[in-house]
């Protein structure tokens, strides 16, 4: 089946994807009181993965792959991540660790949202869009730019799902660009970091693969 924009939008959010898995499969979904994490939590399962929720700083450490999920605003989110201490052990980590919407934009340097200063993991600041477009982007769009393992067998210009109000900028670390009002960075990568401002777990077809590539990731 293509992944275009008719068929997203007709394919129910619990298809999976038919690849194998083939890397170590303890995954764990950091639990700050910040994200969307049972839908997350649900992806896997499709994917036969039970990932774990939780917000110890062991439990994350010694996972084989770490979601980094993220809704609502920065500066109450980034908050809740200092609480539980969780901003100084994230950037230690040395396995593939994957931040989801919100969750990419705390790894960035900093985010005009409340004016917050990120985890600096990837150097590039994010922006407001301009109110020359619609705020908040809301729907399916596409991703071209695709590079990276974690984008194995996409296809340029696939469609996913996002809802956001502030974007990434375009920076030399960008594994995926979106357009909206021009191109901004809608994947990115440093490391054993990565991060999407789409949502893989609401993206059918694509977000089923780009979850099963990070979990096939070389560690």
């Amino acid at each position: 089946m293509s992944l275009n924009k008719e068929n997203l939008q007709h394919t129910s959010e619990s298809s999976s994807s038919s690849g194998k898995l083939e890397g170590a499969q303890s995954v764990v979904i950091i639990d700050y009181g910040a994200g969307n994490i049972k839908s997350i939590q649900f992806a896997f399962k499709r994917l036969g993965i039970d990932a774990v929720l939780s917000n110890d700083p062991e439990t994350i450490r010694k996972a084989d792959r770490v979601i980094f999920p993220g809704v609502g605003e920065a500066s109450s989110a980034l908050k809740m991540l200092k609480n539980s201490k969780l901003d100084k052990l994230i950037p230690t980590l040395t396995q593939p660790v994957l931040g989801i919407c919100l969750g990419m934009q705390l790894m960035c340097k900093t985010t005009e949202e409340g004016n917050t200063e990120g985890l600096g993991i990837f150097q590039v600041d994010v922006k407001r869009f301009s109110n020359t477009v619609k705020v908040p982007q809301m729907g399916w769009n596409t991703i071209t730019n695709l590079k990276s393992d974690l984008f194995k067998d996409i296809p340029e210009e696939s469609y996913m799902y996002l809802v956001h109000s502030y974007y990434a900028e375009d920076c030399k670390e960008a594994i995926a660009t979106t357009n909206y009002n021009g191109n901004y960075t809608t994947a990115v990568k440093h490391n054993n970091f990565y991060g999407v401002q789409f949502h893989p777990e609401k993206s059918s077809i694509a977000g089923a693969k780009l979850l099963e590539n990070f979990l096939n990731l070389e560690s």
